[in-house]
């Protein structure tokens, strides 16, 4: 049977490194939000692009795909952006009372496997249209 680990000692737990290795880590999550969203807004501008050069060609094809991926994009961003926020305050508490910080980042893998799923919708509607 192992010990139980004892709380780091004062010194280790308001050692700035953690603290500064934490903010990174949500500045990068932060950083990732906004360039979904402002992929999506790109996105969904183009598709409105489209619909106007088909009013200007007479070309009767509706495609709001363009439109609705992009405003998803966005909402993605948004909503990684509001996560991130809590699962930084909820890390930095962790650090504060010395408990480990030893277990996966369920957001990320989330995150991961909502952009695959995503990425391949984008794939499947490239080779239908």
């Amino acid at each position: 049977m192992l010990p139980e680990k004892s709380a780091p000692p004062l010194a280790e737990q308001s050692d700035p490194r953690f603290f500064l290795a934490a903010e990174r880590t949500f500045l990068a999550w932060i950083r990732t939000g906004l360039s979904l969203m402002g992929f999506g807004f790109v996105v969904a501008r183009f598709g409105l692009f489209l619909k106007e050069m088909q009013l200007v060609q007479h070309i009767d094809s509706t495609r709001g795909f363009s439109v609705a991926f992009g405003t998803t994009l966005v909402m993605v961003g948004v909503l990684m952006n509001v996560v991130a926020t809590f699962t930084h305050v909820r890390t930095v508490r962790m650090i504060r009372r010395g408990e480990p910080l030893n277990r996966p980042s369920y957001f990320g893998v989330a995150v991961a496997l909502i952009l695959a799923a995503v990425g391949v919708a984008m794939a499947i509607h490239l080779l239908a249209v």
